[in-house]
């Protein structure tokens, strides 16, 4: 009954194609009648992908937004193309090409394949800086996450171009600039171009003045606000080098402060005055009253594995709570320590009232799985094969699980371990170890020790920077002699099987800059055992460890100072067994032997056996710096000296069998020391280091060893 108009007939066309049901539509009158022309979309049968290799079927899968069952268009599948093609190319695969195909079916339906040909992936070839005279290029590129492209680095996934990466890349160079005294730095680029061997990345920066701290001040202004207990909170002092990240931690903490002192709505503002001429800056925490906003809710996307539960207890902010914004950071960082996500953005949105928020966790998350071969060949053990199977995020729920094999000619070990950082919904920890190992001592002590146990811990953190944890061990264990003819008699005592029954606590403090490979700041553990309760060995022990991280010459060469020492001592007279005693060398005290230095006994065969000390102080001085080689090769040079003593022995010198002469202990107090120098090369298997150490004083039976190398950290 209407009459027929162009603009309707337009527009009902166009709402007909909005529908995504149609790839065709047609109005068009008929006398007296408007004709509806369509051509139905078909339906998807099946979703296929060929010629994808480096990217397996289901993780396309998850990427692109078709599925079976649904309406075909051509929009979802040129939209889906971009979104592979993208995938492709965080990948490292800029030459991919993805072409979607339609296999057509009857009744309307098709099969969708997604034809891929992937070509050669496209790496970093080199990574360039301008602007920084402060730090070296090499320095710069060991902060950065996207490295160079070596043909050694066969097991890296992080030297191919990604655009995403490398927003986080200029994120940590300020981060790391800001943290060294820079605070008007500036991260003015980071380029991307593609040449004939790959991706040349080039950063532009403008590091501005480096300065340290003349003043810090505290501005309560009109808040009825105790300073006495707000100073206690700043970690920034007159003197040290400009820290933004001690500046934020002051800034949070002085939120806390507030807040339990009854000021809710406390915003912290660092105001920072600063005089490029002197290199120094006035620091000024003014302390007000932010906006009264209240948390509404919160919001958790993107956790497709991780449980809401799991990350929900690191932001430690609830609904209901008034908004802080130094509150929500630290909720950022701490959700970035767990490194279970790529990436992480907290974001506001307003709510239903104008004082009203919700808060949107937005997570990307990353592979926490790891299967890991090695085999290889070391000083002390020759041949020495491992497999670890690890999870840092069972299930989603944030368990630690873990199975790690290891076997050389001398020892065999089998570990299992599992860890629930917050047992019955507290902030405590609470994991199980279980482990069995064979150690064979003959070629030092004449003797193998064999232990079969297990272990339950728990623990919680005091604060940001420090840790107490306690552990209760429960083991079987054997001490075998090969040749009771030969053996020292101290040895000969302790062959036979006891149990261990021990309770112990440890204490860490920690604020070193980087747990890998550390170039400034602090890290002391205190740990003590007591043996005894329940058990047959009797004793009580207590170790210290302390490092301290000094950066030189602008951070090329960093300077370590470590000390260790430890003393156990048996209780109701009986003597702490071989197990426990510490025995000194090798890597411990470089330039000795394993077991090389520390009490002795004759054996009857006329052979020295180390028996073990019950007292140990032992320091060190090394300095690691550059080689002048091209960065990208990883070899580091070290310079050291390693000074200390190891003595008190638990057993004396004795006539009686089976010794025909006297069976002497040497037992010296002698201060020892050594000097020495190596490389470390930064491996696709980790840190390898050779060492090469000389003993400059040394007690008369104390064994040499003046090469060595080793795999581990810096540690």
């Amino acid at each position: 009954g209407e009459n027929a108009d162009a603009d309707k007939i337009d527009e009902s066309i166009r709402l007909l194609f909005q529908t995504g049901l149609f790839s065709d539509v047609s109005i068009v009158p008929r006398g007296n009648s408007l004709v509806v022309r369509v051509v139905e979309n078909p339906l998807i049968n099946i979703v296929n992908f060929e010629g994808n290799k480096e990217l397996k079927d289901e993780v396309l899968a998850k990427e692109v937004e078709v599925r079976e069952r649904m309406i075909f268009t051509k929009s979802r599948a040129q939209s889906d193309t971009r979104r592979v093609l993208s995938l492709y190319q965080k990948s490292g695969f800029y030459n991919v090409r993805v072409s979607p195909k339609l296999i057509k079916l009857p009744d309307n339906r098709v099969n969708l394949v997604f034809e891929i040909n992937e070509g050669n992936e496209t790496k970093v070839s080199a990574i360039r800086f301008t602007g920084n005279e402060n730090f070296s290029t090499g320095t710069l590129q060991g902060i950065i996450a996207t490295k160079e492209h070596s043909w050694w680095k066969f097991f890296a996934r992080n030297d191919t171009y990604d655009p995403d990466r490398l927003e986080f890349d200029k994120e940590l160079l300020r981060r790391h600039y800001l943290k060294n005294g820079f605070a008007d730095v500036e991260i003015l680029s980071a380029d991307a171009e593609l040449g004939d061997s790959g991706f040349v990345i080039s950063f532009a920066v403008n590091e501005g003045p480096r300065y340290r701290i003349a003043d810090v001040a505290i501005n309560v202004g009109e808040a009825n606000l105790d300073e006495n207990g707000l100073r206690s909170a700043v970690k920034t002092a007159v003197g040290d080098k400009y820290n933004a990240t001690k500046v934020d931690r002051t800034a949070e903490n002085l939120t806390l402060e507030a807040a339990e002192q009854g000021f809710v709505f406390a915003k912290v503002d660092p105001k920072v005055d600063r005089d490029p001429s002197s290199g120094t800056l006035n620091l000024t925490y003014n302390i007000t009253e932010g906006p009264r906003t209240y948390i509404e809710r919160i919001e958790i996307v993107g956790n497709y594995r991780t449980l809401d539960e799991v990350i929900r207890r690191e932001i430690r902010v609830y609904e209901g709570d008034a908004l802080n914004k130094s509150l929500v950071e630290r909720a950022r960082r701490r959700l970035q320590g767990l490194d279970f996500f790529e990436k992480i953005e907290i974001t506001d949105r307003e709510g239903s009232a104008p004082d009203k928020v919700v808060l949107v966790v937005e997570v990307a998350e990353k592979s926490t799985g790891s299967l890991s071969f090695s085999a290889g060949y070391s000083s002390s053990e020759t041949v020495v094969g491992s497999i670890e199977l690890a999870e840092r995020n069972l299930f989603g729920r944030g368990q630690e699980l873990k199975l790690n094999t290891k076997a050389s000619f001398k020892s065999q070990q089998v570990d299992f371990s599992f860890t629930e950082p917050y047992f019955m919904d507290m902030p405590i920890s609470a994991g199980i170890d279980l482990f069995a190992t064979r150690q064979d001592y003959k070629s030092t002590s004449s003797y193998v020790s064999q232990q079969i146990g297990g272990a339950l811990r728990t623990g919680f953190r005091l604060d940001e920077t420090s840790s107490l944890g306690f552990k209760y061990t429960l083991a079987r264990r054997e001490v075998r002699n090969i040749d009771p003819n030969t053996a020292s008699p101290a040895i000969l005592e302790q062959v036979g099987k006891n149990w261990k029954s021990a309770l112990g606590a440890t204490y860490t403090y920690d604020d070193l800059d980087n747990p890998q490979r550390p170039s400034s700041g602090f890290r002391g553990i205190v740990r003590t055992e007591v043996a005894g309760i329940g058990g047959n060995d009797q004793y009580g022990s207590i170790e210290a460890s302390v490092y301290y991280f000094q950066p030189l010459l602008d951070e090329q060469v960093v300077l370590k100072f470590e000390a260790n020492a430890g003393h156990i001592e048996g209780f109701n007279n009986k003597k702490v067994p071989f197990q426990d005693r510490f025995f000194k060398g090798s890597d411990s005290f470089r330039g000795f032997a394993p077991s090389g230095l520390g009490p002795k006994q004759l054996g009857n065969d006329g052979q020295l056996d180390a028996i073990g000390a019950s007292t140990y102080a032992i320091g060190t001085i090394e300095a690691i710096f550059p080689l002048g080689l091209p960065e990208s090769i990883g070899l580091e040079g070290v310079a050291f000296t390693d000074f200390g003593t190891v003595f008190g022995s638990q057993d004396q010198s004795t006539s009686v069998a089976p010794c025909n002469a006297t069976c002497t202990v040497f037992d010296s107090k002698k201060l020892r020391a050594s000097v020495g120098a190596g490389v470390i090369w930064q491996s696709p298997f980790g840190p390898l280091r050779f060492e090469a150490a000389y003993p400059i004083t040394k007690a008369p039976t104390d064994e040499k060893e003046w090469f060595r190398f080793s795999v581990g950290t810096r540690f």
